[in-house]
């Protein structure tokens, strides 16, 4: 959070960014001295979005940055300019065009981030100075949204089914919750059987991880997260290019942990159940076969048809035990399919609820804060696509049709109906580096989800 600093009477200089675009950019000329006008007119600076000019003084000490931007996204609108502006300090000029300078503020914080466990960065970014409402208001979206990123960038042989859980007792360490697990053959005496059965086969053992906390007059809140430390995809093994970047498939969980931390670290009146199942889906001799049957937590009995539909397998057990809780809410976060992708691309995780009420309201809440989501139907009549011969249901089927909507009407079997659920299949990964998305892990409707949970149970 180095990169938002308060502004403090007396303090250091800070130099002016100027926010423009096309409508307005003849009136930010007219603000300017001749000579600066034609260092513009020189330097070909017309107030493209994503555009930035350099101002000095007539002693040549720079005194203002004029950015084009585009008015309708002040998210992205100075996400650029941290590592891109000299190492200094900045403010945000009253005569800008820029509507919500918070927003703004975060969009600066976001791009400044950098991936450092593995090598140095190459400069240090440049400082945004804010009022202290605003860092107060901003600093844990930051540092969650860098937690999301960090566990998610982080290699599975630094990032296994351990580590993860070690993530989650360090929260509950910070915030005085309680944690236990269930590890490795523990997990079938506790009757967690489709999270042992992904998990088995590696060296690492799987695990389910529950951080507890809240007063027990407040209403029940489970947040759950699939960590799915490195997906194979079993015996039905992906080829290198699908494998490459699977060390991702703990996105959930780490939106579910940076999830839990804003609840607490804000104090919202809830109890609160983190619910963490992490493995890795292996190949060895033990592993989960293609044709094996499993009778799950909740005693539908699952057959496997395809090892790399792991995901929903250890999400089933944890959100069975999840509703065993008679929860008001149940929020599960998952990088559960492609099909997701295909249908929404990269940028839009889906959302899908069991309560369309609920689902408006959520949808809502990412449109105030500039984290977007897009519902998708559960569309029952598709369970078909799930029939088994010889189970309850299968965990895929041999039709590739709507595939993220058969997953989510798999997870929905396991939360009955009167309890409300929100299922979010996010990608959890930028491809490429973008203006306050760099390229790696990222965090997509963790800030959503936040807000709709403040505003749910503001007191």
């Amino acid at each position: 959070m180095s990169t938002l600093i308060e502004r403090q009477p007396g303090g250091r200089h800070s130099i002016a960014i100027e926010t423009t675009d096309a409508a307005h950019y003849a009136a930010t000329r007219r603000r300017l001295s001749a000579a600066q006008r034609r260092w513009l007119s020189d330097s070909g600076f017309e107030a493209a979005a994503g555009t930035f000019a350099l101002v000095s003084d007539p002693a040549g000490k720079l005194v203002r940055v004029l950015v084009g931007i585009d008015p309708s996204d002040p998210l992205a609108a100075l996400a650029a300019l941290p590592c891109a502006l000299p190492e200094a300090s900045y403010h945000l000029a009253a005569e800008g065009v820029l509507g919500d300078a918070a927003l703004a503020a975060l969009g600066w914080a976001l791009g400044a981030y950098q991936f450092s466990r593995y090598r140095q960065p190459k400069r240090a970014p440049a400082r945004l100075v804010v009022s202290m409402a605003e860092r107060q208001q901003l600093a844990p979206l930051v540092e969650a949204t860098a937690q999301v990123r960090d566990l998610v960038n982080t290699p599975t042989e630094d990032m296994g089914p351990a580590q993860l859980a070690k993530a989650v007792r360090q929260l509950g360490k910070t915030h005085k919750a309680k944690v236990r697990e269930w590890v490795g053959d523990e997990l079938l005496e506790a009757n967690f059987p489709t999270i042992h059965a992904v998990g088995r086969a590696s060296h690492r053992a799987p695990r389910l991880v529950e951080l507890s906390w809240g007063k027990a007059g407040d209403p029940k809140l489970v947040v759950v997260g699939k960590g799915v430390c490195f997906d194979t995809g079993g015996l039905d093994l992906k080829p290198s290019d699908g494998m490459r970047w699977m060390k991702k498939d703990m996105g959930g969980a780490a939106h579910a942990i940076a999830l839990a931390g804003l609840i607490m670290q804000a104090g919202l009146p809830v109890r609160l159940t983190l619910l963490i199942p992490a493995v890795e889906n292996a190949v060895a001799g033990n592993a989960m076969r293609p044709g094996d049957v499993i009778t799950t937590r909740a005693g539908l009995t699952v057959e496997v048809d395809n090892t790399d539909a792991e995901g929903r397998l250890v999400l089933c057990d944890a959100l069975t035990y999840a509703a065993e809780q008679k929860p008001g809410l149940i929020i599960d976060f998952a990088t559960l399919t492609g099909a997701a992708r295909v249908a929404l691309g990269p940028d839009l995780p889906a959302l899908f609820s069991n309560d369309d009420a609920l689902a408006l309201v959520a949808l809502e809440a990412a449109r105030k804060v500039a984290d977007p989501l897009w519902q998708l139907p559960l569309w029952r009549p598709y369970r078909r696509m799930l029939d088994s011969y010889l189970a309850d249901f299968a965990n895929a089927g041999a039709s590739r049709h709507a595939g993220a909507i058969t997953a989510a009407l798999y997870l929905e079997r396991f939360v009955p109906a009167d309890i409300a659920w929100l299922h979010l299949d996010t990608y959890a990964w930028n491809d490429t580096d973008r203006p306050g998305r760099p390229r790696g892990g990222e965090a997509m409707g963790l800030r959503a989800m936040f807000a709709l949970l403040q505003d749910r149970y503001a007191r």
